[in-house]
């Protein structure tokens, strides 16, 4: 099956979650993912807000994941916070891509290769679907926030700037 092609939605189909991808082109030049993720999706009548980004962030002993909406800018001393580290920092783009499996732009809070502590944005609880990458650039995954958050082991806080 085509659409089980990524980590990501194997985790989900294993997990017996429901969802729905949604896909949409890519531009192998564009730089800014989340704008392309917006611009397809909004188009389709899904609200900007409802499209989260998954950010790998760097703390002490390790890496932690914080997913927030696209639109959103991520408070690292709240990320920090949430997860119980004193600071954090973006991670490496090298290091987010080893321990997830998935490239910079299409890194998913699912079937991630190694399992990160992480935070939800608490907004998301708002919404009865929220959509994030599927694990591939130009693929999007629509997911109740409770999935999310239970298939993630994530908490919930206010970690927006």
């Amino acid at each position: 099956m085509a659409r089980a092609a990524t980590p990501a939605l194997a985790a989900l189909v294993k997990a017996g979650v429901p969802h729905e991808v949604v896909t949409f082109d890519h531009d192998p030049r564009e730089r800014s993912f989340g704008g392309e993720a917006v611009h397809a999706l909004t188009a389709r009548g899904i609200a900007a807000e409802q499209i989260y980004k998954t950010l790998v962030i760097a703390v002490p002993g390790g890496l932690g994941v914080a997913i927030l909406p696209v639109p959103a800018r991520l408070s690292l001393k709240a990320a920090a916070a949430a997860l119980g580290a004193g600071k954090a920092s973006m991670a490496e783009p090298a290091a987010a891509e080893r321990a997830t499996g998935y490239v910079l732009g299409a890194v998913s809070p699912f079937g991630q290769r190694k399992a990160l502590p992480t935070v939800v944005d608490a907004d998301a609880l708002a919404w009865d679907r929220v959509y994030c990458s599927a694990g591939r650039r130009g693929w999007d995954v629509g997911v109740s926030p409770q999935d999310l958050i239970r298939l993630t082991g994530a908490i919930t806080a206010g970690i927006r700037a």
